[in-house]
């Protein structure tokens, strides 16, 4: 099978088993915490660029991927909880499917609340936020710090340089600044060109931060073992899982995001206040 294949038959399963909405379960988490993110990130970017570079204009690549990292040192504040309980949501349908098939045999899988009644009940962010917060504290919503780091800050270092250099083609001298359209494109550009560069990594935060497990998967002590683990039993391709998907939700997410940060609406809000 080609990786197209696996993502229509991923498609085709979810949507049987699940309906059309599960497809789309974990987009409330996404909705929330997607505009916090991608706020701390862009106005991070700009105070370490300020801060590195006089006014903060392109003066040399180092500097740029410096300030990048740390804007994604900075949004995984948001990041990182977001990640994990869209997760959680996201796999529901799969565990639901999985419990069916497995109702007689003994289960290892970890569960978010306690007793039967429960444990097959489909959850919900609260519920996971909740009982997570309850177990295991403040940490338990940012299992997988290291290896969400470990994702963002190599993204940032690729991405804010890139689109700074793209964005830079198209810069008006009369307005001041590239257009909408040129900002769009350039985001969607090096947003999918980062997204694809760190998909190794983001398959490792996903498997860590998968908290509920199946019988007969594996768990991680950390990501070193995530990585053992998968390159044995999955083979190097395991690693790319999904790079197509990332490059298609995160093109036009950055495109978005950056090109209404470039014209200004935020500014324009802002104003509103004073």
């Amino acid at each position: 099978m080609t990786h197209q294949d696996l993502r229509i038959d991923c498609l085709m399963k979810t949507a049987r088993a699940e309906g059309f909405f599960g497809m789309y379960r974990g987009a409330a988490v996404n909705l929330t915490l997607v505009t916090p993110e991608k706020a701390i990130k862009l106005a991070a970017n700009d105070f370490f660029r300020r801060l590195l570079m006089e006014d903060g204009m392109q003066r040399n690549l180092k500097m740029e991927m410096l300030a990048g990292c740390g804007a994604g040192m900075c949004q995984v504040v948001v990041t990182c909880p977001m990640e994990m309980l869209k997760i959680q949501l996201q796999d529901a349908g799969r565990l639901a499917v999985h419990h069916q098939g497995s109702a007689s045999a003994p289960s290892t899988s970890r569960s978010y609340t306690t007793g039967s009644a429960s444990t097959h009940r489909r959850p919900s962010a609260t519920l996971i936020a909740w009982e997570l917060l309850r177990t295991q504290g403040l940490a338990g919503l940012y299992r997988g710090l290291g290896a969400t780091l470990l994702r963002d800050i190599p993204f940032s270092i690729i991405y804010f340089p890139l689109f700074a250099n793209l964005n830079n083609l198209g810069f008006n001298e009369l307005a001041g600044k590239a257009s909408f359209a040129h900002s769009f494109v350039s985001g969607c550009v090096a947003g999918s060109i980062a997204a694809v560069a760190v998909t190794p990594l983001d398959v490792l935060k996903t498997r860590i931060q998968t908290l509920k497990k199946g019988l007969g998967e594996d768990m991680y002590s950390g990501i070193t073992d995530c990585a053992r683990k998968l390159w044995i039993q999955e083979g190097p391709s395991a690693f790319m899982k999904g790079a197509g998907c990332r490059a298609l939700v995160i093109a036009p997410l950055f495109g978005i995001a950056q090109g209404v940060y470039f014209i200004g609406i935020g500014e324009r809000i802002l104003k509103c206040f004073d």
